[in-house]
C-alpha cells in the first residue's frame, strides 16, 4: 500500500483538478523536481491509488439539461431481486450513477435526461415496470455549486 504522505496528497489533488497536466508543471505545483514527481505518479498508478484518468463532459452541450437523484425501494431484499435489478440498470443510459445504500432505500441513482417529459418516460416505462420496485423518489437537481465527480 502506498502511503498518502503531504506530497501525495498534493499530487492527488492536482491530478483530480486536471488529469492532463504536464509531469513538468505538476512538479513544480507539489515541489518536487520532475523525475521525483513521476516517479511517485507512476507508484501511484501502479498501486491502484490512481485508477484511470477521465474527460469531465459538458452536460448541457451533451443535451442533459435534467438531472435527478433517485431514491428506489425494493419490495423484495434478496440477492437476486438485487441482482436484477442491477442488472435492468446497465441497460438504461439515463443512469449515470447506482449506489446501493443502507437505510429506508436500497439505491441511490444519478440520472440525466434532455428534460423534464424524458425524466417522466424513464420513470414511468422504465424504473416503473422494474419486478421488485416499490418506491420511486425523485430529488431533482437544482443547481451544483460544487461538484468534484470527474
Amino acid at each position: 500500500m502506498t502511503k498518502i504522505d503531504q506530497i501525495n496528497s498534493l499530487i492527488l489533488r492536482e491530478l483530480s483538478r486536471d488529469g492532463r497536466i504536464s509531469n513538468l508543471d505538476l512538479a513544480d505545483r507539489v515541489g518536487l523536481s520532475p523525475s521525483a514527481c513521476l516517479r511517485r505518479v507512476q507508484e501511484l498508478e501502479r498501486t491502484g491509488v490512481i485508477s484511470g484518468y477521465r474527460a469531465v463532459l459538458n452536460p448541457t452541450a451533451l443535451g442533459v439539461g435534467f438531472v435527478a437523484y433517485v431514491g428506489v425501494g425494493l419490495g423484495e431484499h434478496t440477492k437476486a431481486a438485487q441482482e436484477g435489478f442491477e442488472r435492468a440498470l446497465q441497460h438504461a443510459p439515463e443512469v449515470v450513477e447506482c449506489h446501493n445504500i443502507t437505510g429506508t432505500l436500497e439505491y441511490l441513482l444519478r440520472v440525466e435526461c434532455t428534460d423534464l417529459p424524458s425524466y417522466k418516460t424513464f420513470h414511468t416505462e422504465v424504473l416503473g415496470t422494474l419486478r421488485h420496485v416499490t418506491s420511486i423518489t425523485s430529488y431533482v437537481v437544482m443547481g451544483s455549486p460544487k461538484d468534484m465527480r470527474a
